[in-house]
């Protein structure tokens, strides 16, 4: 009789708030990992911030590839902003616990800015091969109304697979409320509930192969189409090369990450929590920390605005008064 009495209860019961508990197993070493995390925050936060304020106030940066590094940099100031404060606080106080609107609502920020991530580096190779091998006609392209048609379907896509998911997820019954995560990651939440996740799993299985992964065929597509236009060309194109190496440099680095992050729900068993938890933390800060001093060394012209910009305020703090 009791236990008919438990489960009952057990299968009536859905937590609308969750515990979050990552890096559980460390104890009392946890607060230690505020440290590296928030010099991460404060990396990514300043240089990311320095890197929109060159574009936006300099106006020879405002060529369709500087803009779109300045996006880039928009979504990589945002993607920290969304976790770290929230893990921060959780590591040195305790603060652990989220509503489920709360996290349905970081959920879809994380998914939906990450996917823009991958999709700018989409908009990046597009302006790379209308440099390249459509050069005669490479502003006609690059126009807003022009290029817009280009955008405005991974836009759609983006937000049709990003929305349903987090929606199903919303609908689950949830019989656990501690989530081994720092944040609300889609499978960390979906693996609480007592309910069916098949279609829930599909959906992120989809959300993972429409986004990520075809933005990757694609990407890999038109760099070798590139690549077989440079080398056709000769040396003329050398600059060219050098620009893409930068982007493939910071898609790999990023798709790395995402793969990496995802296939370890998939073999949960041979990967600790813990690891999973760094993983996709991993996933979400690396490129945020990264992709602007990647861009910012190797690209010349924001090189040369960032050194101006430098030397502006090293003369300020030296002479104050002036």
């Amino acid at each position: 009789m009791l236990s008919s009495i438990q489960s009952f209860s057990v299968q009536n019961i859905s937590f609308t708030t969750f515990k979050l508990n990552g890096f559980h197993d460390l104890g009392e070493w946890r607060p230690i990992l505020s440290i590296p995390y928030f010099l991460m925050f404060l990396l990514s936060t300043t240089s990311n911030s320095i890197l929109i304020y060159l574009i936006a106030s300099q106006r020879n940066l405002h060529s369709p590839m500087c803009i779109l590094i300045g996006l880039m940099a928009v979504v990589d100031l945002c993607l920290p902003i969304f976790i770290v404060p929230n893990m921060l606080l959780n590591f040195l106080f305790d603060w652990n616990w989220i509503s489920l609107v709360g996290c349905l609502i970081q959920m879809f920020c994380i998914h939906y800015v990450g996917a823009f991530q991958s999709t700018l580096l989409v908009w990046m190779a597009l302006d790379r091969f209308f440099a390249i091998c459509r050069p005669l006609s490479y502003h006609k392209y690059m126009e807003i109304p022009n290029f817009f048609k280009f955008i405005i379907v991974p836009l759609i896509r983006n937000g049709l697979l990003n929305i349903t998911m987090v929606s199903w997820a919303g609908k689950l019954p949830f019989c656990v409320e501690e989530m081994d995560h720092c944040f609300c990651e889609h499978m960390a939440l979906v693996q609480l509930a007592c309910g069916d996740i098949s279609i829930n799993n599909l959906l992120g299985l989809l959300t993972a192969f429409l986004i990520p992964t075809a933005d990757f065929v694609f990407i890999t597509l038109s760099y070798v189409i590139l690549f077989v236009s440079i080398l056709k060309s000769g040396k003329s194109h050398l600059k060219a090369i050098n620009t893409c190496i930068t982007h493939i440099i910071v898609m790999t680095v990023s798709l790395t990450f995402a793969l990496i992050a995802f296939m370890s729900y998939r073999i949960r068993n041979n990967i600790s929590p813990s690891s999973r938890v760094f993983l996709s933390t991993m996933y979400l800060l690396f490129p945020s920390c990264f992709n602007p001093i990647i861009y910012g060394v190797r690209t010349k012209e924001i090189r040369e605005q960032f050194l101006k910009f430098m030397d502006h305020v090293k003369s300020h703090l030296c002479n104050p008064g002036i």
